[in-house]
């Protein structure tokens, strides 16, 4: 059976889709690649803003033009919100939330479909690789206790489930088998990890430290509260990734309040600091909201000084809009179009000069790259080929017609250059190096 997964949205979303494919494959499953012919769809959503919601439905459409006779089997934040509309689209299932982790068994049970695990592909036909992954997303835990007032997320997702740590981590040395050099730990309140089961982020980490062989181990978005104490120490393990991505929304304090967001900036800046103290060079990288309802001059202007203060590696602008079934749309004192527009505007300039300092920072220095292959867009017979630093900094270097796809080699950095129509990245070369 011809199986094409789709997904919108978060890295959540991504590991969910990556479990399905896995298990897909145990029973017999083939995915399809792109253009590829496929009897079932299986499309996980996003719901997170009205724009992922139009999204959502117009995936769906296009996958039903595109596949007229296959089934279609969703699951995601839009099948889990009332305001979804997804009944009108034909979908033969629809699949909870609450009940994604069983999508397989549910829609093998539920569609009876001919699943064959006597054809199962052997371990190592990892499907990850046929979507040109080096790196695999890992589902560490779902839903959030806490109730951020422009986010849909927790009534979408539901309340704190982690998963069983003995669980991740036969994962982890499952992908590992399959050839994964990275894997990044994500879940909806990750640093909430085992606030339902007596456990906690750190302990986690200790054990996927200890009892996997992965490689490189990465964390995805981390709300900036609830980080354990221990957590810091584990950074002494070089295999635990120098990067955080910490979502901060607004350096304003009374916009924060606004949000319901339970960190204030001191905190912030504290978290930050313990960070760099563990490595110089961890990089964090942050998320931000232009525009929440009332924002004020003042306060704009508080974001953009404590954004410029702590040095921010890498900005994810978002212009707030009104996501119904949140407090924050019913706020007053909506910002109008043109000053969202203009804010983001000074915040991306700001953040752009931001990241080429850090990235300048890097100049001289050696770092273990992972490579994931040729740069997109280039020809192959030129072999830029691009990756990644520990602290998640994209590096491109040029090989003599060798495919380096999918090793970990020391790169020297020599120089940040501006890639047209791109972001500024790092670039650098191979170098021969063993211990001093």
């Amino acid at each position: 059976m011809r199986v094409k997964l789709s997904t919108l949205g978060c890295r959540l979303n991504e590991a969910e889709l990556a479990g399905w494919s896995r298990e897909l494959e145990a029973r017999g499953c083939r995915i399809s690649g792109e253009g590829d012919a496929a009897d079932l769809l299986v499309v996980n959503t996003c719901a997170v803003t009205a724009e992922a919601m139009r999204k959502s439905r117009k995936l769906l459409r296009r996958l039903q033009r595109e596949y007229p006779r296959a089934r279609l089997v969703v699951s995601g934040c839009a099948v889990s919100l009332k305001d979804s509309q997804l009944g009108e689209l034909g979908i033969d299932l629809m699949v909870p939330n609450q009940d994604k982790d069983r999508l397989v068994s549910i829609a093998a049970e539920t569609l009876a479909l001919p699943l064959m695990p006597e054809a199962a592909t052997e371990p190592g036909a990892a499907a990850l690789f046929a979507r040109g992954r080096q790196r695999a997303f890992v589902k560490i835990q779902d839903g959030c206790r806490y109730e951020c007032s422009f986010c849909i997320t927790t009534r979408a997702r539901g309340e704190e489930r982690s998963r069983p740590i003995a669980e991740i981590c036969r994962e982890i040395n499952q992908l590992v088998a399959d050839g994964i050099q990275e894997v990044v730990l994500t879940g909806v309140h990750a640093a909430g990890y085992g606030s339902d089961c007596g456990s906690s982020l750190s302990a986690l980490l200790a054990a996927v430290l200890q009892d996997t062989d992965a490689v490189r181990v990465r964390l995805g978005s981390v709300e900036p509260w609830d980080v354990p104490e221990r957590f810091w120490q584990l950074f002494d393990d070089a295999r635990l990734m120098p990067h955080l991505h910490l979502p901060l929304q607004s350096g304003a304090d009374s916009v924060l309040k606004r949000m319901a967001r339970r960190c204030k900036t001191a905190a912030f800046a504290r978290l930050v600091e313990l960070a760099r103290g563990v490595h110089p060079n961890f990089n964090i990288t942050t998320d931000i909201i232009v525009g929440f309802p009332g924002e004020t001059e003042t306060e704009w202007a508080q974001t953009l000084a404590f954004v410029e203060q702590t040095g921010f590696g890498g900005l994810h602008i978002f212009s707030y809009s009104p996501r119904a079934g949140t407090r924050a749309a019913e706020m007053p004192d909506q910002v109008p179009t043109a000053v969202k527009r203009a804010r983001s505007r000074e915040l991306h300039a700001l953040g752009q000069r931001l990241k080429r300092a850090w990235l300048e920072r890097q100049v001289g220095s050696v770092q273990e790259v992972l490579i994931e292959g040729c740069e997109s867009g280039q020809p192959a017979e030129a072999w830029l080929q691009i990756g990644y630093t520990p602290g998640y900094l994209l590096t491109r270097l040029a090989t003599a017609g060798i495919d380096l796809s999918n090793q970990i080699l020391p790169l020297r950095i020599d120089r940040v250059i501006d890639p047209e129509e791109a972001d500024p990245m790092l670039e650098g070369q191979p170098v021969n190096y063993g211990p001093q």
